[in-house]
């Protein structure tokens, strides 16, 4: 059996998201089967109303996903989204939303993922929870 990711690969790797990278997104905790990142709700991630766009919540959760697959594969392995649904179940208050990803079922060709996404003035707000699928790809 190879050994899984180590957690400075998955780190380096998020490292390399430009798009995490733009939306401020930070790398919180890596685990075995579980990633949780999170971004502030900051001016230029607000829609109209002054709360996250949708597409921080989204990308948010898809990348906590992503990353939690990540943590079930073998070293150098690579992961792209497949499939990908989102509830929105609040309105995504600030000051920081946290998306914590986590793997339903590993697979050697399909690993089911779920996330869920908090914020709020303390965190505790349920902002959206999601389930999608993640395909393990050769770099």
């Amino acid at each position: 059996m190879s050994p899984r990711m180590a957690e400075a690969a998955i780190r380096a790797s998020f490292a390399r998201q430009a798009m995490m990278t733009t939306l401020g997104a930070a790398m919180e905790t890596v685990a075995s089967g579980e990633v949780a990142l999170s971004a502030p709700v900051a001016g230029h991630v607000t829609q109209q109303h002054g709360v996250a766009h949708a597409g921080l919540t989204f990308a948010l959760a898809d990348s906590a996903a992503g990353y939690a697959a990540l943590t079930t594969m073998p070293e150098g392995s690579e992961v792209v989204t497949s499939e990908f649904r989102i509830s929105l179940l609040a309105p995504g208050a600030g000051p920081v939303l946290r998306a914590t990803g986590r793997v339903v079922r590993p697979g050697r060709r399909l690993v089911a993922v779920a996330a869920d996404v908090w914020g709020g003035a303390d965190g505790t707000v349920h902002v959206a929870t999601a389930l999608g699928t993640m395909v393990p790809v050769r770099p």
